[in-house]
């Protein structure tokens, strides 16, 4: 039997590295407010160079709301190929439809599994304590 040599997969840090720039994270922080009312913030964070792209406030968030926030991060064709979010039910019909029509794959992260989209929390975390 013939062995066939074929050329080694790429590693993990090499994929990354190749799909780096298409990739954002889109998350919400909550804020009280000196009233103890609630303000959620939508962020959208970059992985190329970990900075915040996008970000938005509001009282009520409705999906779409956050569906528009997305239009507004990314204008004319400036969309990213991957969009990296959780499961949470804000992303609801409207936000999935919005994002498809941009030609956007999203990703989901397993539930409870807030390390599978490190950065925006890391960002997320940073805003809190500072």
């Amino acid at each position: 039997m013939v062995l066939r040599c074929k050329p080694p997969s790429q590693t993990g840090r090499t994929f990354l590295d190749n799909h780096v720039k298409t990739m954002v994270s889109v998350d919400f922080l909550t804020v009280p407010t000196i009233r103890f009312r609630v303000l959620y913030v939508f962020l959208v964070l970059t992985h190329d160079r970990r900075r915040i792209l996008h970000f938005a406030v509001t009282a009520h968030p409705t999906a779409q709301w956050t569906a528009q926030q997305v239009k507004e991060a990314f204008p004319w064709d400036t969309s990213p190929r991957y969009l990296l979010r959780d499961r949470d039910r804000i992303f609801g019909k409207d936000f999935v439809d919005q994002v498809k029509a941009m030609g956007i794959n999203q990703v989901l992260s397993a539930p409870l599994s807030p390390w599978q989209r490190a950065g925006v929390e890391r960002v997320i975390g940073t805003i809190r304590r500072e």
